[in-house]
């Protein structure tokens, strides 16, 4: 399942993984990266207090593990707001909206996690909720039913989603503000694991703190799961310094190749190679063949091998490049030692 591996950016209970979220920063001043989307929440916070009104609803999309929940924590926070979490699989039903909607308190923060997988029925009964701040609720089925109209203190909704693309325009649009959080760069990481090892107490060399950062897949999530995992091979086979050659030592033991791919992603890549002949490949195919689901290699593997550029979409399907080759250390095929196929015309 994605959800084990060690470098998804999926969240996990596993392995003390509650551990982390006493890493998450409580404010934007201490918030690391995502510099676009810090701006325009700094901006749209001080003209909200300005004006004495709650937050526009918010739409935070990207891959898993950027922080978009700890952005949200953070936002409630500096707001001085309740904040009140869900999930799109966990509201069955209108009335699992309902409970939440009118517990809460003017300028209390819902979030609401993987939006986009919310039932028709349920989003659409949002909507009065998110633009008047009312619901018409039915209190009992059948002919006998009565519908009656409550009123909602003013809240700010934020949802969440790693699939931006499944949500309908019409919940789209209800959105006051839409920020797409972005991979994390090198020396971002490197400033977030310093600052979690610190926390942790973990001493440390620079050089082993960069080569976590280096196969972090430029996840925070990932980072500091990884900087634990690490903290405890080097407390049972070292002095528990961090050092590079034991951070080495621990990522090759959990298979972390110096890219941050694992088996999964290196899986991917072969599967495309020997039984595609690089591609192109339907994705249809890709996970009928690996025996994984579609949507894991759509939201967990893709969108890390696309973004350092091993992998490319085109018409026909997806198709390894040459970096992808090179890195699995594989013979080019024939084909594409031609001029014609250059990786820039697959597109």
């Amino acid at each position: 399942m994605a959800r084990d591996r060690i470098i998804s950016g999926e969240a996990s209970e596993r392995d003390g993984e509650r551990a982390s979220f006493s890493l998450r920063p409580e404010r934007l001043s201490e918030c690391v990266g995502q510099k676009k989307v810090m701006e325009q929440l700094m901006i749209a916070l001080q003209a909200a207090r300005g004006r004495g009104e709650p937050m526009p609803h918010l739409l935070f999309s990207g891959p898993p593990g950027l922080g978009k929940t700890t952005f949200a924590h953070v936002l409630a926070r500096e707001s001085g707001a309740t904040m009140r979490l869900t999930s799109g699989p966990a509201i069955a039903k209108q009335g699992d909206l309902m409970s939440l909607l009118t517990g809460l308190e003017t300028g209390d923060v819902l979030f609401i996690d993987e939006i986009h997988r919310l039932s028709h029925t349920v989003e659409e009964f949002l909507y009065p909720a998110m633009e008047d701040f009312r619901v018409d609720f039915t209190l009992e089925g059948g002919i006998g039913g009565r519908t009656v109209n409550f009123s909602l203190n003013r809240f700010t909704l934020v949802g969440a989603t790693t699939r931006s693309g499944l949500l309908t325009p019409a919940m789209r649009d209800r959105f006051g503000m839409i920020l797409h959080f972005e991979f994390y760069q090198l020396d971002e990481l490197v400033e977030i694991l310093g600052r979690s090892a610190n926390r942790l107490k973990v001493p440390y060399d620079t050089g082993a703190i960069e080569t976590i950062a280096g196969r972090s897949r430029g996840t925070p999530r990932v980072a500091n799961r990884l900087l634990q995992r690490v903290r405890d091979y080097s407390e049972v086979r070292a002095d528990g310094k961090l050092t590079e050659r034991v951070v080495c030592e621990a990522l090759e033991l959990l298979q972390v190749d110096a890219l941050g791919l694992d088996d999964l992603d290196r899986g991917y890549l072969r599967t495309l190679i020997t039984t595609y002949e690089g591609g192109p490949a339907g994705i249809e195919a890709l996970a009928a063949t690996m025996g994984q689901e579609r949507d894991t290699l759509e939201d967990v593997v893709e969108p890390y091998l696309l973004q350092i550029g091993f992998v490319i979409r085109t018409r026909q399907g997806r198709r390894v490049t040459r970096a992808g080759y090179d890195h699995l250390g594989m013979a080019l095929p024939a084909t594409m030692d031609d001029p014609g196929d250059a990786e820039g015309s697959l597109f």
